[in-house]
């Protein structure tokens, strides 16, 4: 077979001759081994035809009504879908997710797509279609599930490889190859917007939810892609597209772990860069980062896309290249394979300069052979592989909200529902009670959705179009949950604005009632148009608009006010410890966040969440995270600023109680490369049935950099029937207390380890220290990640 030159310079014979003079194509041959099949291909290519393979087509962006990505007008120009894929193209950007488009209609329409790139192209290479799935898949009429701080607070690993896996099996059935979540940034500073969208504060909550998540939706043939990497969420003052800035041992420490349990444990085949610099360094220029830590220590063989146009802004707005084909270079060298989501960089401007000898052809290949192995991989390059699905515009009606993913949309919002005081049981509400229920999230069920959730993401700009799924809000969810309750409903503020024109009517309704729920929070938009959500950040953590004034007033007709924060990020509630009679937390609990609240309310649902990120005492002072070391928790006199948050990490109440007895350890003493078992009792010492998440925490009381006070090093829910109790065993190898030295090593250190088991972060009632005994230890991509956990009753 007689090949192109890698310059495009030679006129391309593509076929040879099978037995009997019919034409093949060596890469179409699914019985060869891939890497055969990928090198014929690429030896087959053109220099245009491989850039090809790196860039991506927005179809109809021109007529997205509102923006859906940063900068959306001023980069996504209008473009001619059959010139811009003359040559071919590796992926196709959000045929569904960026205006309504019925499932099966859609469906058709990209696969007709495909059969024109295959028919038209000189090498017939499908595309791959990429989407959002954040809370779901992003497009009309899909299941809503809840926001990923949600998934972090039901600490239930396998719930959201279910979700994860529902989420993607929707996206297959349509023809979608790869989904841009979940999204892996460890929270530093809650005023950032995008807190909802993160897995919390901790990174190793962070990694075991998010390799499930992984796991879930790669087991439904779908690529999952990490992001953002890497260090996106330390932005300054919480900025959206800030500077970060960030030592290295806190970056390797705190940020990269859950990247590294993702890729290592999950399975993931492709990881996005951030748009933020990190001291200085674009991550999407980055080559330390996407080369270095992700390849060579770590062993990733997937992809890596871009961020929205983050290589366009190398040259627009971090300005460390002089054009757009010098960006293209910068992500190249660094090991950034695809442009997304069109394409600016990869494409003329980086031809010529491979041309000029600017750049090396080797790069180009080496990206390619990335993307065209993982078209392999999904059966793209087989003979006969065909767009066609099931899902075509004349099969009928296609359910993507089927009854097996509002079960799982259910069970995550009931455990992810956080009831973090109740001082005088006023919950669960006691029957015959009148009830007022006051709030801008009272009634309105897309407060309990994300800002990449399609009814918060695109629905906005439609606004004659309804919701497409069934989602009660509360108010219709306690009418159907407390059927004979006298219950009467007032708004009170809007969540946004300074309008406080309803508050006398909300005080009036609440002093009449012998209960006033105030369901205050957020509404998930994007880019300012929200208040949580891509580019809704906050100044401080006070409520947003005037909801503080309203619950002042609300607490001052001296009715028993339920606190329900309905948010996207914790919020200071130090202003009300105790003044309220009950306060819960509900994540963006999604499209059966409704009936989920109200039984807690009711009590039909025992809460059983914890908190994945601290609830702050005051509105203005960072509290920080959990993480601190020791100079970051109160200095007692030092400073006169208290970082102690009003709920800590990890924390959150039931409607029974539990008690925590008799720890023991395998071994006093363990060496630098061993593992000792951590086993206690936990008992329901209450009256009904619960479930608690008992949480395994260590501490470094001496090392040669400053570490903190204590952290997560695993967890597990156990459920437990009143009187019951069971016996919890951890397996903690020494690996998981690894820390980056003084000399930026990896090392587990020998000394002292103190265990504390227990309820949350600070509630620890079993403390035990072992030895951690012989020369201090590097390690290294094989280290151990995760805490096995088992229960025995």
């Amino acid at each position: 077979m007689t090949t192109s030159s890698s310059r495009g310079n030679a006129e391309p014979v593509l076929t040879s001759s099978a037995p009997g003079g019919t034409p093949t194509r060596p890469w179409a041959d699914a019985r060869s081994p891939i890497v055969d099949r990928v090198a014929s291909l690429l030896a087959a290519m053109t220099l245009e035809e491989k850039l090809a393979q790196l860039g991506s087509v927005w179809p109809g962006v021109d007529s997205v009504i509102g923006d859906v990505a940063p900068m959306q007008g001023v980069l996504a120009p209008n473009v001619d879908f059959e010139a811009a894929t003359a040559v071919g193209i590796g992926h196709v950007t959000r045929p569904f997710g960026t205006k309504p488009v019925d499932p099966a209609k859609g469906a058709a329409q990209l696969a007709a797509r495909q059969r024109d790139l295959m028919r038209r192209t000189r090498l017939g290479i499908p595309a791959l279609a990429h989407e959002e799935c954040l809370t779901g898949f992003t497009t009309y009429q899909a299941s809503v599930f809840p926001a990923s701080i949600a998934w972090a607070a039901t600490f239930d690993p396998q719930l959201v490889e279910r979700m994860a896996h529902a989420i993607g099996s929707g996206m297959r059935r349509l023809g979608v190859h790869q989904g841009l979540s979940p999204v892996l940034d460890v929270v530093r500073d809650y005023r950032w917007g995008r807190v909802e969208e993160t897995l919390g504060e901790d990174p190793y909550l962070v990694g075991q939810v998010g390799a499930a998540y992984v796991r879930g939706l790669e087991s439904a043939g779908i690529i999952a892609t990490l992001k953002h990497f890497a260090g996106y969420s330390a932005s300054r003052a919480a900025r959206n597209h800030a500077p970060v800035s960030m030592g290295p041992r806190e970056f390797a420490d705190v940020i990269l772990p859950p990247f590294e349990t993702a890729i290592r444990d999950g399975g993931a085949r492709s990881v996005m860069n951030s748009y933020s610099d990190v001291d200085g360094v674009p991550a999407a220029a980055d080559p330390a980062l996407l080369t270095g830590v992700l390849r060579e220590k770590w062993g990733f063989t997937g992809t890596v896309v871009s961020d929205y146009w983050s290589l366009a802004f190398l040259h627009t707005m971090h300005r460390v290249t002089g054009s757009f084909g010098e960006a293209g270079a910068a992500g190249l060298r660094a090991g950034l394979d695809v442009e997304l989501p069109n394409t600016m960089c990869y494409g003329q401007p980086l031809a010529d300069l491979v041309r000029e000898g600017a750049v090396p052809v080797e790069l180009v290949d080496r990206s390619v052979e990335r993307v065209l192995r993982q078209k392999a991989e999904l059966g793209l390059l087989d003979a006969d592989w065909s767009p066609d699905h099931s899902a075509t515009e004349d099969s009928g009606d296609i359910d993507l909200d089927p009854p097996g993913n509002r079960e799982i949309a259910r069970l995550l919002a009931e455990r992810s529902i956080v009831l973090l005081d109740n001082p005088g049981n006023t919950l669960p509400l006691a029957l015959g009670q009148s009830v007022a229920l006051i709030g801008p999230c009272s009634n309105d069920a897309h407060a309990f959705f994300g800002c990449y959730s399609f009814p918060n993401h695109v629905l906005p700009h439609h606004p004659g179009l309804p919701t497409g799924i069934e989602a009660p809000s509360l108010l219709e969810a306690l009418l159907a949950e407390l059927p004979d309750a006298h219950l009467v409903h007032a708004i009170g503020c809007p969540v946004k604005t300074h309008d406080r024109s309803g508050i006398p009517a909300a005080v009036e309704a609440a002093r009449d009632a012998d209960v006033c729920i105030a369901v205050v929070g957020d509404r998930a938009a994007l880019f300012g148009l929200g208040t949580s959500g891509e580019g809704c950040d906050a100044e401080d953590l006070s409520l947003p608009g005037v909801q503080d004034e309203l619950v002042e007033a609300l607490l001052e007709t001296g009715t028993p006010v339920v606190l329900v924060v309905v948010s996207g990020r914790p919020y200071a509630l130090g202003p009300y410890e105790d003044r309220v009679a009950a306060a819960v937390q509900a994540f963006f609990p999604g499209e059966e966040g409704g009936p989920a609240i109200a039984g807690v309310l009711s009590g039909r649902v025992n809460p059983s969440g914890k908190l994945p990120v601290q609830i702050p005492r005051a509105r203005g002072g960072q509290p920080g995270t959990y993480l601190a070391p020791p100079l970051g928790g109160n200095s007692e006199g030092i400073s006169n600023l208290d970082p102690t948050p009003a709920f800590p990490f990890g924390h959150g109440l039931s409607y029974t109680t539990f008690a925590y007895s008799d720890l023991r350890v395998s071994a006093e003493s363990v060496p630098t490369d061993g593992e000792v078992e951590v086993s206690f009792t936990v008992t329901n010492t209450g009256s009904r049935a619960g479930v608690e998440i008992a949480q395994l925490y260590f501490g470094d009381p001496v090392a040669q950099v400053t570490r903190p006070v204590t952290q997560l090093a695993g967890f597990v829910r156990v459920p437990l029937e009143a009187g019951a109790r069971a016996r919890v065993v951890f397996e903690l190898h020494a690996d998981r207390t690894a820390f980056t030295g003084i000399d930026h090593r990896r090392i587990v250190e020998p000394g002292e380890i103190v265990l504390s088991v227990g309820s949350s972060s600070t509630d620890l009632s079993l403390v035990r220290s072992v030895e951690l005994t012989g020369p201090a230890r590097e390690v290294g991509r094989d280290r151990v990640l995760s805490t096995p956990v088992r229960i025995e009753k």
